[in-house]
């Protein structure tokens, strides 16, 4: 279909002359494959499975001995299901490295991995960065596996031809050819780092972890996420970009567990018309600084409210979660080059890249007894806590408090709706200054709590019974 394609094409060029018509002379001439490329680069491509063991709630029936005394016991084995998850992983490293999507194998207790040639391999979760959206895996093989080339997603453009490798549907390994549609797609709302190569190439549910290559066979995507109203493709699909990949895999190989990237300490806002034009700038572009954190990073560089942050390191940004990108693939301790837009004048300044530090330490509790927080995992605020947890620093305040890490699935916190990132304010009027203090107060039992909590800049109140 591809050679006949291309036929047309050359004969039949819209506006030329009969006389000015190509014709080709050799097979040669209208052949054109993706063969090479998807041969070269099919062996790094894998298939990833995972399942986790859940218990099923106990129908309170079986509570009544004379429900018991008809219907007997209750079976255990019929309490519990066998979650499941289908991706596609890409080999990066001979020893036995995979990176994948997070979502793929979150919450999941066995992994395994399917190389392209059928054999199958137990995993272990080296590392897990919800924040991107990105897991590393690790498998023993029987010798050095087929690892694939990394590439620059900075040197691609739009218009690139790209192949997007993996296992659509469960159906097996496929191989699907588009170009990139777009760059630098963010709000998208998969991960904290909203930087996305959009695609044509057809990506369907199954193809999350797998590779977006190039037409040399380097790795410049994983593929995450697409745009469908049917659950299958609609020529619209999102991958994230290699340099993140390069970044989440430096940590793994290093021996971390948590991938720790530089922050900036300043809240920015995306540049609307009207403020680009109450900022006399040409174009709504770039980042806006809206507030400082005083000795943060953002401090130290010279940034002040009202700067508009328009390039790092001399690439163009559009907006904060460009921003946010650019200095989140960079090591710590190194320099970022920030161009900045202060009224009619282009300033550079040089941003010193530091880990978010944890000035209180974050001293996690899992919480017990008889409250309505039973089951959360809950944790000191600090800068370094609200960059792990994604948290508005800015709505916060002070970084202090107690913020909810986790929510056990079957806990009483899970049935009152406690969730992830929020901040324990107040438990029967007594203000909540540390993880300690809100176990004392959650050690006693008590008819009726009353709680105040903090979730994306909004104070709830809230009174239960126990």
């Amino acid at each position: 279909m591809l050679r006949l394609c291309l036929a047309i094409v050359l004969l039949t060029a819209v506006g030329a002359r009969a006389e000015d018509r190509v014709v080709p002379t050799s097979p040669a001439e209208v052949h054109l494959s993706f063969a090479p490329v998807v041969a070269k680069v099919r062996p790094s491509v894998v298939n990833v499975y995972a399942s986790r063991v859940e218990t099923m709630p106990r129908n309170p029936m079986f509570d009544d001995p004379f429900f018991r005394h008809f219907f007997g016991e209750p079976d255990d084995r019929q309490s519990k299901r066998v979650a499941q998850s289908l991706g596609s992983g890409v080999i990066v490293d001979a020893s036995g490295l995979i990176v994948t999507n997070h979502h793929v194998i979150a919450g999941m207790t066995d992994v395994k991995v399917a190389l392209a040639d059928k054999r199958e391999y137990p995993a272990t979760i080296v590392l897990d960065d919800p924040r991107t959206d990105l897991a590393v895996l690790k498998i023993k093989g029987d010798a050095p596996l087929p690892a694939i080339a990394l590439g620059d997603s900075d040197a691609i453009e739009v218009g690139d031809f790209v192949i997007a490798l993996g296992n659509p549907f469960g159906v097996g390994q496929s191989v699907t050819q588009g170009i990139v549609s777009a760059l630098a797609r963010t709000d998208i709302g998969i991960n904290d780092y909203g930087f996305f190569i959009q695609t044509d190439a057809a990506i369907n549910p199954g193809n999350s972890g797998g590779a977006l290559v190039d037409t040399w066979g380097r790795l410049v995507g994983v593929n995450s996420a697409i745009y469908s109203r049917s659950g299958g493709s609609m020529g619209i699909g999102f991958a994230i970009p290699v340099d993140m990949v390069k970044s989440v895999l430096a940590t793994a190989k290093a021996g971390g567990h948590v991938v720790k990237r530089p922050y900036l300490g300043a809240k920015l806002q995306d540049v609307s018309k009207d403020i680009a034009d109450s900022l006399g700038l040409d174009r709504p572009v770039g980042a806006v600084v809206a507030s400082v954190e005083p000795g943060a990073p953002a401090a130290k560089a010279g940034l002040v409210p009202g700067d508009v942050i328009v390039a790092v390191d001399g690439h163009p940004v559009d907006d904060s979660g460009s921003v946010g990108f650019r200095i989140g693939v960079k090591p710590i301790g190194g320099l970022a080059t920030l161009t900045v837009a202060r009224g009619a004048k282009r300033v550079i300044l040089p941003l010193k890249l530091e880990a978010p530090p944890e000035t209180t330490p974050r001293d996690e509790v899992r919480l017990k007894g008889r409250s309505p927080l039973q089951g959360a995992e809950v944790e000191n605020l600090s800068p370094a806590v609200v960059a792990e947890l994604s948290l508005d620093a800015a709505a916060l305040g002070a970084s202090q408090g107690v913020v909810v890490a986790d929510v056990a699935a079957d806990s009483q916190a899970a049935q009152f709706g406690l969730q992830k990132g929020d901040v324990i304010m107040e438990v029967n009027g007594t203000p909540i200054a540390d993880t300690r203090a809100l176990v004392a107060a959650t050690a006693q039992r008590q008819r009726t709590w009353d709680l105040t909590i903090a979730r994306g800049g909004q104070m709830i109140r809230t009174r239960t019974g126990d």
